[in-house]
C-alpha cells in the first residue's frame, strides 16, 4: 500500500504540473489576444486585467507545482533506493480488472488464508484454559511427606553407607489446608471475569472484521462506475473548455469569467480521473492484503521470499 501511494502521488504530481504548464501557456496566448483587442477598443480593461491576473497566477501555479513534483520525485526514489539523478516519467496503469465480487467469497478467503481467525481462535483458546486451570487450582489439595533416615558414626566419607547403625527413622506426614480466605474463588472469579471479556472483545473484532471486508468488496464494485464517470467528464471538460477558448479566440465569447469557469472545471475534472484512478488501485491492493486472494487469478496469494531479494 506504501508503495501505492508513493506512485500516484508522483502521478498526481506529474500531471497537476502538466495541467500548470499547459494552463500558463494558454494565458500568456490570451493575454497577448486581449492586450491587441484593448488597444483596438473591443473588450473592457477590466477584462484585460483579468486576464492579466489569470496570467500570473498561471505562472505561480508552476512554480508551486514544480516544487510539489519534486518533492513527490524524492520521497519515491528514496523509497525504492534510487541513487542516480535520472528522470522518471510515470505511465498512468491502463489496464483495470473490472468483475463484481461476492461478499461471502471475500470472506471465506479471508478466514481461510489470513492469521485473524485463528488469533480468534486462540485469544478464546487461551481465555477459557485460565478459567480451568483457576478451577483445578481451586481444588482442596493434601500434600504428602515421607522421610527415611539412617543413622550412622564413622571418620571417613567413604564408609557412610556402609553398616548402619539399628537407628532407623521414617516419617510420615500430610499436610492439608483448612481455610484459603476465599483466594481460590477469587482468583475463579477473576479468570471467568477475563474469560467473559475476552469473549465480548473478540466478537467486537469479528464484527469489524466481517465489516471491513464487507466494505472493501462493496468499495471496489463501485469502481468501474466511478472510473467511467470520471473518464467521461474528464473528456467532457477538456471539450468544453477547447470549444469555449477557440471561441474566445475568434471572438464569440467575450465572457472571461465563462473562459475560467471551463478552464476551472477542466483542470477538476482531470485531478478527478486520476484521483478515482487511484482509488481503484488502492481499493483493489487493500483487498487482496485482508483476504490474501488473488481475485483476478481466482488463487490465493503465494510468493517465494526469494524472488524479491
Amino acid at each position: 500500500m506504501v508503495t501505492v501511494n508513493h506512485f500516484f502521488n508522483l502521478l498526481l504530481a506529474q500531471v497537476e504540473m502538466g495541467i500548470a504548464e499547459k494552463n500558463l501557456n494558454n494565458y500568456d496566448t490570451l493575454f497577448k489576444v486581449a492586450k491587441g483587442r484593448y488597444q483596438l477598443g473591443k473588450i473592457a480593461e477590466n477584462d484585460l486585467l483579468q486576464l492579466e491576473l489569470n496570467y500570473l497566477r498561471a505562472k505561480a501555479a508552476v512554480d508551486n507545482a514544480r516544487l510539489n513534483y519534486e518533492d513527490m520525485l524524492f520521497r519515491l526514489k528514496s523509497y525504492l533506493r534510487i541513487k542516480n539523478a535520472s528522470p522518471i516519467q510515470l505511465v498512468p496503469p491502463a489496464d483495470t480488472w473490472h468483475h463484481v465480487i461476492s461478499t461471502s467469497d471475500a470472506l471465506a478467503e479471508a478466514r481461510k488464508n489470513t492469521a485473524a481467525s485463528l488469533d480468534f481462535q486462540e485469544r478464546l483458546i487461551t481465555a477459557e484454559s485460565n478459567v480451568r486451570r483457576a478451577k483445578m487450582d481451586g481444588r482442596l489439595d493434601a500434600d504428602l511427606s515421607l522421610q527415611y533416615r539412617l543413622t550412622q558414626n564413622t571418620s571417613e566419607l567413604k564408609n557412610v553407607y556402609k553398616d548402619p547403625n539399628n537407628g532407623q527413622i521414617l516419617d510420615f506426614g500430610i499436610t492439608v489446608p483448612i481455610l484459603d480466605w476465599g483466594k481460590a474463588r477469587g482468583q475463579i472469579n477473576v479468570a471467568e471475569s477475563g474469560f467473559e471479556l475476552e469473549q465480548t472483545s473478540v466478537e467486537q473484532e469479528v464484527i469489524d472484521f466481517e465489516q471491513n471486508i464487507f466494505l472493501n468488496v462493496m468499495e471496489f464494485n463501485m469502481q468501474k462506475d466511478q472510473l467511467y464517470i470520471a473518464a467521461k467528464g474528464d473528456t467532457v471538460a477538456q471539450k468544453r473548455y477547447d470549444v469555449t477558448q477557440k471561441r474566445y479566440m475568434i471572438g464569440q465569447v467575450i465572457d472571461v469569467l465563462e473562459l475560467n469557469n471551463a478552464q476551472i472545471d477542466n483542470d477538476t475534472a482531470k485531478k478527478g480521473y486520476y484521483s478515482s484512478l487511484r482509488n481503484y488501485w488502492i481499493n483493489f491492493y487493500q483487498l487482496r492484503k485482508i483476504t490474501l486472494y488473488d481475485f483476478p487469478e481466482n488463487k490465493m496469494l503465494i510468493f517465494d521470499i526469494r524472488d524479491i531479494m
